[in-house]
């Protein structure tokens, strides 16, 4: 199959965009960074290989609320893969294409949102998210994620011949952000349903708190 050129992922040569562009009052709410958050959505950030897949269709279902993957939107937007974004047209254009999706999630309510590993890193991304949803870091150590993704050639990022090292630069290069987040839960030596059950009695309490700026 021919390479997917970047003017028929995106509609023009000259720029990236994919998704049809966020209403005016959708963009208007992610950049209203003063107002006092509503948490309608609960989102989970961390590196590829932590669990957000797997505790978020878990949270989603005890919660009653749409589980959404931000990668799976982006390949069905595109009609590409996420690992082919990336060799035929670079990081920037899968970035761009995220920060996009996250200014139309300010419309979204009743959602578990799974995001990229490098989604939040992106201060502006995590700052709109925080917003409209609670959001939980999911964590594990370099050893640990490594041992869960390195069978898994849909990593392009973990393209490396030494991917160990890989991940522990990209942790060390995202702690900051991902510790920004509203909760960091560890998701060594558990089962997906307790980091889920853990993750919910965040999300709740969170809902039931008065609002903050």
């Amino acid at each position: 199959m021919a390479p997917l050129c970047p003017a028929r992922i995106c509609g023009a040569p000259a720029r990236p965009p994919v998704f049809a562009r966020a209403s005016p009052r959708a963009l208007r709410h992610a950049r209203a960074m003063n107002a006092p958050r509503q948490i309608r959505n609960l989102a989970l950030a961390g590196f590829m290989g932590v669990g957000k897949s797997s505790v978020g269709r878990l949270a989603a279902a005890e919660l009653q609320f749409e589980f959404v993957d931000t990668d799976e939107v982006i390949e069905s937007r595109t009609g590409v893969k996420v690992g082919e974004i990336f060799a035929q047209h670079g990081e920037a254009v899968f970035r761009q294409f995220e920060r996009e999706l996250v200014a139309e999630m300010a419309g979204w309510s009743g959602k578990v949102i799974s995001t990229g590993g490098g989604l939040v890193v992106n201060p502006e991304n995590l700052a709109s998210l925080k917003q409209h949803a609670f959001v939980v870091c999911l964590w594990a150590t370099p050893d640990t994620i490594y041992q869960r993704t390195k069978h898994q050639s849909h990593r392009p990022l973990l393209q490396s011949p030494d991917a160990l090292a890989k991940i522990r630069e990209l942790l060390a290069a995202r702690e900051a952000a991902y510790k920004q987040a509203d909760v960091l839960v560890n998701t060594e030596q558990r089962s997906m349903k307790e980091i889920a059950a853990h993750v919910l009695h965040h999300f709740r309490a969170a809902q039931h708190s008065p609002p903050r700026l």
